[in-house]
């Protein structure tokens, strides 16, 4: 039918024409090709309606919590080796227990109740006139003190009732003095018989001895692991973050930026570190914060080579140049899209950096260019232990406590590693 014949539905058809229907044209089907057979009374395929509703895209894996399948799988991997983890669990433990060091070993009450009044001397200096004396500063350990808190009170005292710079002046046996528990009761009885009584459960005890200046080896020991582990902890930290810096900006930029920084590290990293740490000793007494800034002056020489590397290897990748298309800038690409690749080579070595950490600072305390005399450190216990070799509980004590700390940061680095083990991640 065409033009011509077709009704047009504006006017009524006239008497006697035929009204022919009109349908959609059908398109013919392509030569070779099958044609799509139609539902009887309707105009949708039969093979759709068999086969039902088109299939839809798999869902992404569900994310449980805070970690994303993929650190799921690195966290069992790293419970998955067991010695690693578990040293990590015990080293963590002692590092939290150490931080409460004055309530373990203090030579102060940790609470005293004296006329009504709770008194908290482990935070709180309290004159000595507080308890009808006449000193600035009170000292718990006299006979006085004890005998006055006890009449008006009670005072809770800590396990250890030494703190690392505790002078005890009575001693059952000349300093270095060995651990209580090696001592018979006729060499306790001289000291055993000042405080009323006869044996050695009379006296305190000093359960790993005592130093050649008569201070408890066991509050010593507890307060420089806290020392040791906080200062390699804080080295660690700073330097990791200089290191990773230097290292993305190497590897990102390229070309004269890295090149004038490898010159630069070539350089800073041939400078003697202990001839300088001797040379501004001479100048500044050394301390904490001292040792850090000058140690953290070369440590973070560490990991640039490594971020650097990843840097190099992953700034030409597809995605970073699709990136770059889009108009993202160059901090951006950095610290979103080419960081998290890197980090995963920065925690790798992280517990190795603070290995080192503690160990340079053991080192440098034992050569006597570290922390100031008087501070709890392990390697002035060391040193001690050498000088002092008829003491064999002070240089033993120093070496286990060392190589046992030591040892644990070993082993969970090697748990972390494999965490982070493509070969184990994707496996």
């Amino acid at each position: 039918m065409n033009e011509h014949t077709r009704p047009d539905p504006a006017r009524p058809a006239e008497a006697g024409a035929l009204a022919v229907p009109v349908t959609a044209p059908v398109a013919a089907p392509m030569p070779g090709a099958q044609a799509p057979v139609l539902r009887p009374g309707g105009d949708e395929p039969l093979d759709e309606l068999l086969d039902g509703p088109p299939a839809e895209p798999p869902a992404a894996p569900a994310r449980h919590g805070f970690l994303s399948p993929l650190n799921r799988r690195r966290l069992r991997n790293f419970r998955g080796n067991r010695l690693g983890y578990w040293s990590f669990l015990i080293f963590t433990a002692l590092f939290v227990v150490s931080l409460f060091a004055e309530f373990i070993a203090n030579d102060r009450p940790i609470l005293v109740s004296y006329k009504g009044e709770w008194l908290t001397p482990v935070f709180v200096d309290y004159p000595e006139e507080k308890f009808g004396g006449f000193l600035a500063q009170t000292d718990y350990r006299s006979p006085e003190i004890a005998r006055e808190i006890a009449e008006n009170g009670w005072a809770l005292w800590p396990p250890i009732p030494f703190s690392y710079n505790t002078i005890n002046n009575d001693l059952p046996t000349p300093s270095p003095s060995p651990p209580t528990w090696m001592l018979t009761d006729a060499q306790c009885k001289a000291a055993a018989e000042a405080r009323g009584g006869s044996t050695c459960r009379d006296i305190p005890w000093h359960w790993l001895g005592t130093d050649n200046t008569t201070r408890d080896v066991l509050a010593r020991v507890i307060y420089g692991f806290r020392i040791s582990v906080l200062f390699g902890l804080i080295l660690a930290a700073v330097s990791s973050v200089i290191g990773v810096i230097a290292g993305a900006v190497q590897g990102y930029f390229g070309g004269w930026v890295d090149l004038s920084f490898q010159r630069f590290i070539e350089i800073w990293g041939g400078i003697p570190t202990l001839y300088l740490i001797i040379i501004i000793s001479a100048f500044i007494a050394p301390g904490f914060f001292v040792l850090l800034g000058i140690m953290l002056l070369f440590s973070w020489v560490a990991l640039v080579s490594v971020v650097r590397a990843e840097f190099l290897r992953a700034r030409n990748f597809e995605y970073v140049r699709a990136a770059r298309a889009l108009g993202l800038s160059n901090l951006r690409i950095m610290t979103v899209h080419l960081l998290p690749n890197a980090m995963v080579a920065t925690l790798t070595f992280l517990p190795f950096i603070l290995n080192g950490s503690i160990t340079t600072l053991t080192s440098l305390d034992f050569l006597g260019f570290g922390l100031p005399p008087g501070s709890p450190s392990l390697g002035e216990l060391l040193a001690q232990g050498k000088d002092n070799l008829n003491a064999l509980w002070l240089g033993l004590t120093a070496f286990f406590v060392i190589a046992a700390m030591l040892s644990l940061l070993v082993f969970a680095g090697e748990a972390v590693r494999d965490a982070f083990d493509p070969r184990k991640t994707f496996s």
